[in-house]
């Protein structure tokens, strides 16, 4: 298996960390005796040389090796070395363009896709399952695979194996059109009752994918009966091997899989093939949220959330039903529904009840300490209160009065409005608790300050000011700190006219943009600011001068002509912004509606502040309403190409609605 690998020259070769001379262990360690010993190398392998998909010399150098591995039957567990063969190749098959290296890695693995074929009929069966899908994605010979993947879905008895080689046939057909009909013939007859549920499953959600017109029409009914079928047979549910306990990010991954992992992945291969078949898919979650099996309504509060995020619908019935699981015995389930309640903000309205109840039930939960780092608001509280409901206020205020404050509390405070009100002087008062010259200062501050300007709490001038004045120079992200609390003070307008002179003092600091908006904000005298703001233009904050330029409206028009050279800059937001500037500025739309739509189409992130100006233009901003009339039309949410979803999609999604709404008068 190793004949030559000590003549390679791993030293000179490179992974992810440095050099590749540990990689000659890590590949005799895949051929182990010791169970253990194998998964830390295979461990090795994915985190080291093939590094979250990458390819580097040393992988290429690998690749060899894995054959023989993969080929010996005196290696034990081949089915992890065959998936790790497929990932290289197919990641270079992605990214074939990118490099010459992931080309080489695509090509390598082709040439040795014979072994694939000899594996499909190896004796364990977690060979067969990972070289069935090796097979159709690298051996070049279609009508063969085919012949090879018609011969073994007759003969297998392997559950885990029929199902790969069921995926494997959609993948076939997706890959090689010409050969299709067969391949979805084979997969319509094993959509027919005479098949067990879960290769029923399996087998709708390739046609999904590359016959919808074999879909039976009452696709949801269907797959929601056989779900239940498959629930109510636990024991004919193939079973992964027992694998060690080791304290690698492979065997962390595996802990971390559903308990039904299996079930988990035919519903999402189910979704993505349905992909815009919103209704159907919102069906399937109601279906499955109703399941009596809790394994069922676990997979399908796992789902919810990338349809959520990706399309806009009415998901009130979904919603209420994940909420609905925060009372089930299973800890497992209550987690998963908070976790995604958590993310929905205003999404989350129709779990509210639940969510109430459970923390009134469970004030053990309104914190959560962690083994390391500060504690944090609870899920529970947090979800209710980020969905803007006012039962949040009254555990808020007892959680203030606690010992210890979560970090996080001023920030999930902002998301309840005028609701919050109560809460005005325990936060200034914590915030004046707060140590001025300790590392913690930053962490600590900045969240409160965030909640008493959003509550415009003019009452706490003193306490801002004091850290205004008083944090020391040199201080962990004292510069975050000093902008927090000016930003506060912009909020509270003319009731913070006591900070004047401590706000004049910034204006020839790092912190003159945010000094020159709250000055203008409490006194509105452009005079005293105008100056700062044209000057802060070319500074590296021009966007921020921009934005503030805007809001003084007729008093910067000496700004404009610098405005308007901006709008030519190379940097998008840049742009963005002065184009707004000029258009409240001056009213003239001429300069500034090219440059809008622009951006709008360039990236979807522009458009909440692009809406926003159009809609503080009011009618003056018409020019643009096509575009929001537009979005507001649209189904999928205005962040869903952009791929990598965060924590705040759903609700900048729907703050964006929201402002489009008001501009154009609602639709």
């Amino acid at each position: 298996m190793f004949t030559g690998i000590d003549e390679v020259d791993w030293a000179s070769l490179r992974h992810a960390y440095g050099s590749a001379e540990d990689v000659p262990g890590l590949l005799r360690g895949l051929a182990s005796a010791d169970p253990a010993e194998r998964e830390i190398a295979l461990d090795g392998m994915y985190g080291a040389v093939h590094h979250q998909g990458d390819v580097y010399d040393s992988t290429l150098a690998c690749i060899p090796f894995l054959f023989a591995l993969v080929g010996s039957r005196a290696v034990e567990e081949r089915g992890g070395v065959v998936e790790l063969l497929v990932s290289i190749g197919q990641d270079g098959e992605d990214r074939e363009a990118a490099s010459d290296t992931y080309a080489m890695a695509c090509t390598a693995v082709r040439a040795g896709a014979e072994v694939f074929a000899r594996l499909t009929g190896d004796q364990d069966p977690e060979v067969r399952r990972a070289a069935v899908g090796a097979l159709v994605r690298f051996l070049e010979e279609p009508e063969r695979v085919l012949g090879l993947l018609r011969e073994r879905i007759t003969v297998e008895r392997d559950d885990r194996v029929l199902l790969a080689l069921t995926e494997s046939l959609g993948v076939f057909a997706r890959r090689h059109p010409g050969y299709a009909a067969e391949a979805v013939d084979l997969l319509t007859a094993r959509s027919a009752p005479s098949f067990g549920p879960a290769l029923r499953l399996a087998a709708l959600g390739q046609l999904a994918g590359c016959a919808p017109e074999r879909l039976p029409t009452d696709l949801v009914t269907t797959v929601v009966r056989l779900l239940r079928d498959r629930s109510e047979r636990p024991s004919g549910r193939s079973q992964e091997p027992d694998r060690p306990d080791t304290d690698t990010l492979v065997g962390h991954l595996r802990r971390l899989r559903p308990s039904d992992e299996e079930g988990s992945q035919l519903l999402r291969t189910l979704h993505s093939a349905l992909d815009d078949r919103v209704s159907d898919r919102i069906a399937l979650l109601v279906g499955q949220l109703n399941s009596p099996a809790s394994t069922d309504r676990v997979n399908a509060v796992w789902m919810s959330p990338g349809l959520m995020r990706e399309w806009r619908a009415d998901y009130r019935e979904p919603v209420a039903l994940i909420g609905a699981q925060l009372a089930a015995p299973e800890d497992r389930l209550r987690e998963a529904a908070l976790a995604v309640l958590e993310d929905l903000f205003e999404l989350a309205t129709p779990a509210a009840d639940h969510l109430a109840a459970l923390v009134e039930s469970r004030p053990d939960l309104w914190v959560r300490q962690w083994e390391r780092g500060a504690p944090t608001l609870g899920d529970p509280v947090k979800a209710l209160a980020r969905s803007g409901d006012a039962r949040a206020v009254p555990v808020l205020a007892e959680v203030l009065d606690g010992p210890v404050v979560p970090n996080d509390l001023g920030h999930v405070i902002t998301h309840l409005g005028p609701a919050a009100t109560p809460l005005a002087p325990a936060l200034r008062r914590r915030l004046g608790d707060i140590p001025l010259d300790s590392p913690e200062t930053y962490d600590r501050a900045t969240p409160l300050l965030a909640a008493l300007a959003a509550l415009a709490d003019a009452e706490s001038v003193p306490e801002v000011l004091r850290l205004l004045l008083g944090v020391p120079d040199g201080l962990r992200l004292r510069e975050s700190v000093v902008e927090s609390a000016v930003r506060a003070l912009e909020s509270f307008g003319a009731g913070a006219y006591a900070a004047i002179p401590a706000l004049r003092g910034l204006l020839d600091t790092g912190s003159a943009v945010a000094a020159a908006g709250a000055l203008w904000s409490v006194e509105g005298d452009a005079a005293a600011v105008l100056p700062v703001l044209v000057r802060e233009l070319t500074s590296g904050r021009g966007r921020r001068a921009a934005e503030t330029l805007g809001r003084l409206g007729a008093a910067a028009r000496t700004a404009l002509p610098e405005l308007t050279r901006m709008t030519g800059s190379d940097e998008l937001w840049e742009r963005m912004a002065a184009a707004c500037a000029v258009w409240r500025i001056s009213g003239d739309p001429e300069p500034a509606v090219p440059v809008l739509r622009a951006a709008w189409a360039q990236n979807p992130h522009t458009r909440v502040p692009i809406a926003t100006c159009v809609a503080e233009l009011g009618p003056e901003g018409a020019l643009l309403h096509d575009l929001l009339h537009t979005e507001l039309t649209a189904r999928r949410r205005h962040q869903a190409a952009l791929g990598g979803y965060g924590s705040h999609d759903i609700h900048a999604d729907e703050q964006l609605l929201r402002v489009c709404r008001g501009a154009v008068g609602g639709v």
